[in-house]
């Protein structure tokens, strides 16, 4: 039964040492040499399962520097961003060993009946103390499996989006916590559970302090969509007055035109008005699809396709397409069709179609953007241009606007037409 008890410890301590090892990686990412990766989730098991007590100063400043060593030697990151994983997995890790090797021991006093300190040795009581210490081992395995599911939503959103500012935030907040711990375990006296509540606060500000770190990242982006999104409203209302004023002239102009072209001398008379009129005819076929800020894009995007000579057809209704927001709807819109325009420039000329369709279905809207690619071409995920930061994100940021809306966005690449697909639930007209 030993045995047994000491191979399921094992295996518990191997199993919280990866579950801790995963959540640093998370936040700071891994030297990319495998073999360095592998001597550094060997070292970090030394460095996670430490135990320390109370007036333990050598204990206390070698696990801090070699935890802060290990940082430094197998993470990437800023200095700031490695100061502020230190700060708040420091603390917890002390936190939670104290207080899992602590409870387990008074509890294997209070059920042995034996007084503190009492050696060990009968069968009986080896037993009980293996018993003890794998229950132990077990409850902080599920208690860092816990803390990943709940936080890696918000780990994900720090990692993507917070600052060189924001790290010194979340820093100045965990010092606090951090000095907490730190002077406890160092002045207080043995064999005292005042520890317990230091250690549980110190626990909820590390990880409450992720979660306000993922919040300030919300709050930012939330802030720049709004700016963005008046910008842009801004703009498409600027482009709208625009159009309506160039038909408007149009209109005008092109009646000018027939009764200048009937009344020309002369076949070079004959050719500027033939000239202008070509100029112009742009506005005669243009694009209404019941949403003004779609009419624009597409308006766009087809003349940008028309003077690469692609091929555009579009067909596109999408006045029920009125709850979505002007930035989405962009979003949407432009990269697809910025995307398939720049995949139809490395055709031939004849090959060069890009197919629009949109609409709703039932309680659908469907959006479709068909275009001749390659055969070469893989669906990788990664852009074609150089500057990958600026131009990487186009179909990401779509399924992001698309999932916003509970919407489902898909690709394929088949018989060289790549074909993006996009479903997006109508709300209830109340909703």
């Amino acid at each position: 039964m030993i045995h047994f008890l000491k191979a399921l410890n094992f295996l518990f301590v191997e199993g919280y040492i990866f579950v801790f090892f995963w959540i640093l990686r998370s936040i700071l990412p891994l030297r990319r040499n495998w073999l360095v990766r592998i001597v550094g989730f060997l070292v970090f098991g030394y460095i996670a399962d430490a135990i320390i007590y109370s007036n333990d100063i050598y204990a206390l400043l070698g696990t801090l520097a070699a935890f802060f060593l290990y940082i430094l030697v197998f993470y990437r990151g800023t200095f700031v961003e490695k100061i502020s994983v230190l700060l708040v997995f420091y603390p917890a890790l002390i936190s939670i060993n104290y207080l899992m090797r602590d409870i387990g021991m008074r509890v294997f006093y209070a059920v042995a009946e034996a007084a503190w300190g009492e050696t060990k040795q009968s069968p009986r009581l080896l037993l009980l103390d293996n018993g003890i210490l794998v229950f132990s081992l077990f409850l902080r395995l599920l208690f860092w499996v816990g803390i990943w599911l709940i936080l890696r939503k918000f780990i994900s959103k720090i990692t993507a989006r917070l600052t060189q500012r924001m790290w010194l935030i979340v820093d100045m907040l965990m010092l606090a916590s951090f000095v907490a711990v730190f002077t406890i375990l160092l002045f207080m006296p043995e064999d005292t559970i005042i520890m317990y509540p230091i250690c549980g606060a110190s626990l909820f500000s590390s990880f409450g302090c992720v979660y306000l770190a993922s919040y300030i990242c919300g709050a930012a982006e939330n802030a720049w969509r709004v700016q963005e999104l008046e910008r842009r409203g801004n703009y498409y209302k600027d482009r709208i007055r625009d159009e309506e004023r160039v038909r408007s002239i149009y209109h005008d102009l092109k009646n000018h035109l027939l009764v200048l072209q009937s009344e020309a001398q002369g076949t070079q008379s004959v050719r500027s008005i033939q000239t202008l009129q070509d100029q112009i005819e742009g506005y005669e076929n243009y694009y209404h699809t019941g949403n003004e800020v779609v009419d624009i894009i597409i308006r766009d995007k087809a003349k940008r396709a028309q003077e690469r000579q692609i091929d555009f057809v579009a067909a596109v209704s999408f006045e029920d397409g009125a709850f979505l927001e002007v930035l989405d709807i962009s979003t949407i819109f432009g990269n697809a069709l910025d995307n398939a325009i720049e995949a139809s420039e490395k055709l031939p000329e004849e090959q060069r179609l890009i197919t629009v369709r949109a609409g709703r279905v039932r309680d659908m809207l469907l959006i479709a953007v068909e275009n001749h690619v390659s055969p070469s071409m893989r669906l990788s995920g990664k852009t074609t241009k150089e500057d990958d930061f600026l131009h990487g994100l186009g179909l990401p940021n779509i399924r992001k606007a698309v999932e916003r809306y509970d919407g489902q966005c898909s690709v394929r690449s088949e018989d060289g037409v790549f074909t993006l697909k996009i479903v997006i639930p109508v709300p209830d007209a109340g909703a």
